[in-house]
């Protein structure tokens, strides 16, 4: 490795953006960790003995589950606003610190001093910090990561989800055996240990690139791309990488912005702002409403009614291995996420949705434990295609179709349909079970059923495709006037250099970004700054009210 490559934490190349990789995946462990602490706790005992209006309360103890929820559509909802300034590395560190506080705040509720107003205030405050975190992770590992493994790293975390709820499931398990207050105080207390990993090592760690850039700090974007590749610092590889993100921002027509306005996600043209974010949006509001939820937080509950019925531990316990099913299958798409592509994978997926949920109401109608027990098989069988498919999808999809200069809003708004549809599905999902049983699997086959054509017609193909291409992709659709999805079919995989001939090409830049104003890089290299810029008929008015 050449001595004038960069590092950061002794790190440069491959290793270091393994670093990033790890931060960013224990950042999506937390996540999931945060997301299952609370199936194992809010109807036991020990919990109830200090607060006890959740005890045989099935309103206050789903309150207290989904309240988490509105926190993280209010952290997602600050990420939209100020994400765009405050950069990722720093929201990174936000989020982590935020849920170490409302981790701190829930595990330190006593009795005699309003517990369960403490403890609700606790879990908003970890939302908001999860809500960041999630918002702005996948947006940092994509614009970190090589067009070759962006979408494994991306799936990776968003499997990792199920392990964090797996670990989760289980620690809550173990503590059950211990004290009263070791039973739900330790596994809440647990996560900090993992919002400590995130915090500290973002210290250390470099900011996007693409950040970097959108902020014209250009001798820093060098700096991180140098060290994030393992090139010299100054190297044309280093060089040409710099000019197609600069390519990129400057066909967004906001170039020379820090903060993105929030109307610049209403754009069409050539740069297809609105249907990008769109369909990013969707693909989380599929994931909430197709039914997950209703399997994740309610099998235990299906098996303790009508198959272990009055037996709650082997209900805990099979509940335990549906979890673990659940990350099995979570794995599946790290194999073949590059392979098979995220159309395939999605359609797929919703295929193996609803045919489960076909087989759990038909087995549900008899209301035999003989039937019961074919539902669970279609309870296992829709954990393991929504783990392999639906589980990480929607959080790299968002991260990937949406262009550079509303990435960050654009995925932050996608974030706020999953938290807001989240807390929606775990609040009805226990009415309907109660009121129409086994039509309540009914439902969510005919809602996985739908996704199909929405899929079918309007998700075009990213694998193997840098950023950039994507957006090339939308321009070809959109001057062409063809679908976007045999837009994406038809344009081959380009190298960085075609890349930049097809945006000229299709009107996303006047000229090759070959530099600015005489501004002189850290290796004496000449860097250019975008003279021109397309009219905002195109991209989106100039005009327009900053956020």
């Amino acid at each position: 490795m050449a001595s004038t490559s960069p590092s950061y934490m002794g790190l440069r190349g491959r290793p270091l953006s393994m670093a990033v990789s790890t931060v960013a995946t224990t950042g999506f462990l937390l996540f999931g960790y945060d997301q299952g602490v609370m199936s194992g706790i809010i109807g036991s005992d020990h919990f109830a003995n200090v607060f006890e209006e959740v005890r045989n309360n099935a309103t206050m103890q789903g309150l207290v589950t989904a309240i988490y929820e509105i926190g993280c559509l209010i952290g997602a909802m600050f990420i939209l606003g100020v994400g765009d300034l405050l950069g990722r590395r720093k929201a990174m560190m936000l989020g982590g610190f935020i849920m170490i506080i409302g981790a701190t705040i829930q595990v330190t509720s006593f009795p005699g001093h309003a517990p369960l107003a403490q403890f609700i205030i606790g879990r908003v405050v970890t939302g908001v910090g999860n809500g960041i975190n999630t918002s702005t992770i996948p947006t940092y590992q994509a614009e970190c990561s090589k067009t070759s493994n962006r979408g494994l790293l991306i799936c990776i975390e968003g499997g990792i989800i199920a392990f964090g709820t797996v670990i989760a499931y289980w620690i809550d398990y173990g503590c059950s055996y211990g004290s009263e207050d070791l039973s739900w105080r330790f596994p809440i207390a647990f996560q900090t240990i993992f919002g400590l990993v995130v915090c500290v090592s973002m210290i250390f760690l470099p900011e996007s690139p693409r950040w970097l850039l959108t902020h014209e700090r250009y001798e820093d974007a060098e700096h991180v791309i140098s060290a994030l590749r393992g090139y010299e610092l100054g190297s044309e590889e280093t060089q040409t990488e710099r000019d197609i993100i600069l390519d990129s921002i400057r066909a967004s027509g906001f170039s020379g912005r820090k903060s993105t306005p929030v109307k610049a996600l209403l754009t069409g043209g050539k740069t297809q702002h609105l249907r990008r974010m769109l369909i990013g949006s969707s693909s989380q509001f599929m994931q909430q409403v197709g039914g997950c939820n209703a399997v994740i937080y309610y099998f235990p509950i299906l098996f303790e009614r009508q198959i272990t019925v009055g037996d709650q531990n082997m209900a805990l316990l099979m509940g335990g291995v549906n979890m673990i099913v659940y990350a099995i299958f979570a794995t599946t798409s790290w194999f073949i996420i590059e392979r098979v592509g995220r159309r395939k994978l999605f359609l797929w997926g919703t295929v193996g949705q609803c045919l489960s949920m076909v087989i759990t109401f038909a087995c549900l109608i008899p209301g035999t434990t003989t039937a019961a027990k074919g539902a669970a098989v279609g309870l296992f069988t829709y954990i393991a295609s929504f783990g392999a498919t639906w589980l990480p999808l929607p959080w790299l999809y968002p991260a990937e179709i949406n262009p550079i200069k509303t990435r960050a809003k654009a995925n932050a708004t996608s974030t706020c349909t999953n938290w807001l549809f989240n807390f929606l599905i775990v609040m009805v999902t226990p009415i309907m079970i109660d009121r129409i049983g086994w039509g309540t699997y009914l439902f969510f086959a005919v809602i996985n059923a739908c996704f199909l054509p929405v899929i079918w017609f309007f998700y075009p193909e990213t694998a193997k495709r840098s950023l950039e291409e994507i957006d090339i992709i939308f321009a070809k659709g959109f001057v062409e006037k063809k679908s976007y999805v045999r837009a994406a079919e038809e344009l081959p995989l380009l190298t960085p250099e075609q890349v930049e001939q097809e945006a000229l090409k299709y009107g996303l830049i006047d000229t090759a970004a070959r530099g600015a104003a005489h501004a002189t890089g850290p290796a004496g290299v000449t860097q250019e700054k975008a003279y021109s810029e397309k009219s905002e008929e195109e991209s989106g008015s100039h005009e327009e009210v900053e956020n």
